[in-house]
């Protein structure tokens, strides 16, 4: 493999962080994902004793035809809202489901993948106990590394492959159910919160790193958002925004900015700055549209009308809604709301 520099690495930091190098291209990029639930559009589905699934109703009811697709929303998730901003007709699909068809794995895993994993997490314990089995972060990467040893058997050279890879995009969400476990102290280590968070910290970085030395160069990543005020978090804050949560959260994207920081120390003319969403307008930001804090979306749930006036759809994801608005922030949002370039003007694609 090509010998690499971590130096070239570029930090772009809006409300969602975004990490990338700026390429122009003319044609849409192979987009690979990586993550949680956040990002994830029926990996879940393909790992039969896996608990933490939404291939039922009421998931998907937005999403045509009402179907259930195994996203976490009520229709499209924020990969899919993001890839069609880079001109995709549709998100690449599962990894676990491209490997069950060998025919046509090598020609479509070009286009890219979806190895995003609800439940999963930083660390490789994450999950596992809780949903009984999901893919952790490592464990997506060692897919994608699969990927790029098929693409360097077509390819039949390293530099030909980092020359594929390096036009690619690789869209990250990550971190929210380490927090959450070490919480709500399912598989709770011996640790203090700043020594788990230096860990998922350092456990984030190698996976990076590792990320990098595969060939990857425009990196999104989308930080932990602000979990505390989940519905979850608020039923088991008598209604409120949970402190120790939010102080977590809040903890785990300082470090996070300084080790993007870290790497991208060698960058010039680096710009680093956090800035906060728009008022979107949503009228209800505290609830769930499907169930409640306490009862998750399902097919006995109830579930609201008016979907698009919601930020929540379930205990804890975005409402398809706020998964657009989020997109159209990080791809058509000035420099006071993304900073200090947007992803139209990182990626040379216009919205």
């Amino acid at each position: 493999m090509a010998k690499r520099n971590i130096s070239s690495f570029l930090v772009v930091l809006v409300s969602l962080l975004a990490v990338a190098l700026a390429e122009a291209t003319t044609e849409p990029p192979a987009v690979y994902i990586f993550g949680d639930s956040t990002l994830d559009v029926g990996t879940n589905n393909y790992i039969p004793e896996c608990l933490a699934k939404a291939d039922f109703y009421f998931n998907g009811i937005d999403f045509p035809y009402s179907e259930p697709t195994g996203r976490f929303s009520n229709g499209l998730n924020t990969a899919d809202e993001i890839v069609r901003l880079l001109g995709l007709r549709r998100s690449p699909p599962p990894f676990l489901q491209l490997v069950n068809d060998p025919s046509t794995f090598r020609k479509n895993i070009l286009k890219g993948a979806n190895f995003a994993s609800g439940g999963s997490g930083i660390l490789n314990s994450t999950g596992q106990y809780q949903y009984r089995k999901v893919i952790s972060m490592g464990d997506q990467i060692q897919q994608f590394s699969t990927v790029r040893s098929n693409i360097t058997n077509m390819t039949a050279s390293d530099a030909a492959t980092d020359a594929i890879l390096s036009k690619a995009f690789f869209l990250i969400s990550v971190g929210s159910n380490d927090i959450f476990e070490y919480l709500l102290n399912i598989t709770r280590p011996p640790m203090t919160i700043p020594e788990f968070n230096a860990t998922l910290v350092s456990t984030y970085e190698y996976h990076l790193k590792t990320l990098y030395e595969l060939g990857a160069r425009k990196l999104g990543i989308l930080t932990v958002p602000p979990i505390g005020c989940t519905p979850f978090a608020r039923a088991r804050a008598n209604g409120n925004c949970s402190e120790p949560a939010r102080r977590f959260a809040q903890a785990f994207y300082t470090e996070a900015v300084a080790l993007l920081e870290k790497l991208s120390s060698q960058v010039p003319d680096l710009r680093l700055q956090a800035q906060a969403l728009c008022d979107s307008g949503l009228r209800d930001i505290t609830s769930a549209c499907c169930g409640n804090g306490t009862y998750a979306c399902n097919q006995t749930a109830s579930f609201c009308s008016n979907r698009d006036e919601y930020l929540f759809w379930d205990q804890f994801h975005p409402t398809q809604r706020v998964s657009e608005l989020a997109a159209l922030t990080l791809f058509g949002g000035s420099e006071s709301f993304v900073a200090p370039m947007n992803f139209s003007q990182l990626l040379g694609v216009n919205i």
